[in-house]
């Protein structure tokens, strides 16, 4: 097990602790009071144990050795112990709606003692330091199951406030308002829930990669010695800090494929030393401007393509002056009604502009910054 993962159980088994110390007192608190919010609270923490168990299980799982079946390793696994704990936030919400409605239509004495006001200002105190510790070391280890059991600790804690302010509203004016705020509040843990699992979700089915990361790593591989530009960057992310990536690059046709292997190595090694993120395919685009010929025929796309807003770029361009046939890719945004039909004009305006050659043009997606 690597050192990332050892620090994210280090600080699970943290939250589970403290997470079962404040749910035992505040059971004994709310069984004593009658106090429905100060139960609610307690089974919060509850799962708060409960999904930081989840955060361990998801760790060590996703640190298991590649297999047959798995040749990329099963560090998703910790995108998925995401899911559960947005389930778990989202299941508890429910539970608090639920039993908040019932007290609001069938009101039950409440009967808060000065141990009860001191308990719950503990517990906010905790949690709201725990919620900030764990996501604060969730956002540093890049763990989203981390992240997301401090943020269900810092909802723990409004939780916590709102019973609070429920106690002292009581004391002054002796009405108890407390379902009233437990129901709002599971209303705010519903949609943390729900937007938790949405982004794990996202993440697992394949998202746009960050435009920064993408645009400083396109930007780096133009940078090397004999590339001339850098395209069609895909990056995948398969958790636990494995990432793999896959770039095409534009380069003069005369290098060598020696050159060519020396300059894919080169890219490798440069991307992988700055960003941490493993270049497992260059592809080449070989170009000859210097090409009276193709050169003109370059600039005769380059102008319909200028007429175009949603083409963001055009690669690839390759000429076989033997068979009169040109191909080359372009890429299409997705604000983009109908791509297809977009990328059909587009097409027909450079056949009917280059009627003497065969145009075969492949529409790319917009897949990175």
């Amino acid at each position: 097990m690597n050192k990332r993962s050892r620090k994210i159980i280090r600080v699970s088994i943290l939250g589970i602790v403290t997470n079962l110390a404040l749910a035992g007192f505040k059971i004994f608190v709310g069984l004593l009071s009658n106090s429905i919010a100060i139960i609610l609270d307690a089974v919060n923490n509850f799962s708060d144990s409960l999904s930081s168990i989840v955060t361990i299980i998801g760790t060590t799982f996703a640190n298991k050795a590649p297999d047959k079946n798995h040749p990329m390793g099963h560090g998703r696994s910790e995108y998925l112990s995401t899911v559960i704990i947005g389930g778990l936030i989202v299941y508890i919400g429910l539970t608090a709606l639920i039993e908040s409605v019932k007290k609001i239509i069938t009101p039950e004495p409440v009967d808060y003692q000065n141990v009860t006001v001191i308990v719950v200002a503990v517990a906010l105190a905790v949690k709201i330091m725990l919620g900030l510790y764990v996501r604060h070391r969730g956002k540093k280890l890049e763990s989203s199951a981390l992240v997301g059991s401090g943020i269900d600790a810092l909802y723990d804690a409004i939780i916590s406030a709102a019973t609070l302010v429920a106690i002292v509203v009581f004391f002054t004016t002796n009405i108890s308002i407390e379902p009233y705020l437990a129901a709002a509040i599971s209303l705010f843990i519903l949609r943390s829930g729900a937007k938790l699992i949405k982004e794990a979700f996202s993440i697992i089915l394949g998202e746009r990669a960050d435009p920064k990361l993408t645009k400083h790593i396109k930007a780096d591989v133009a940078k090397v010695e004999g590339v001339n530009d850098a395209f069609d960057l895909v990056i995948h992310d398969y958790g636990n800090d494995f990432v793999l990536a896959s770039v095409n690059v534009e380069v003069d046709h005369k290098l060598t494929a020696s050159q060519i292997d020396d300059l894919s190595r080169t890219i490798q090694k440069t991307i992988y030393k700055k960003y941490r993120v493993i270049i497992n395919s260059v592809g080449i685009y070989a170009i000859d401007l210097n090409d009276e010929t193709i050169e003109k025929l370059w600039r005769t796309v380059a102008e319909i393509r200028e007429r175009y807003e949603h083409i963001i770029n055009v690669h690839g361009f390759h000429v076989d002056l033997n068979d009169r046939e040109i191909s080359f890719d372009i890429v299409v945004d997705f604000t983009t009604k109908d791509r297809k039909a977009y990328y059909r004009q587009f097409c027909q305006e450079v056949q009917a502009a280059i009627p003497d050659y065969a145009i075969s043009v492949t529409l790319d997606a917009d897949i990175t910054d």
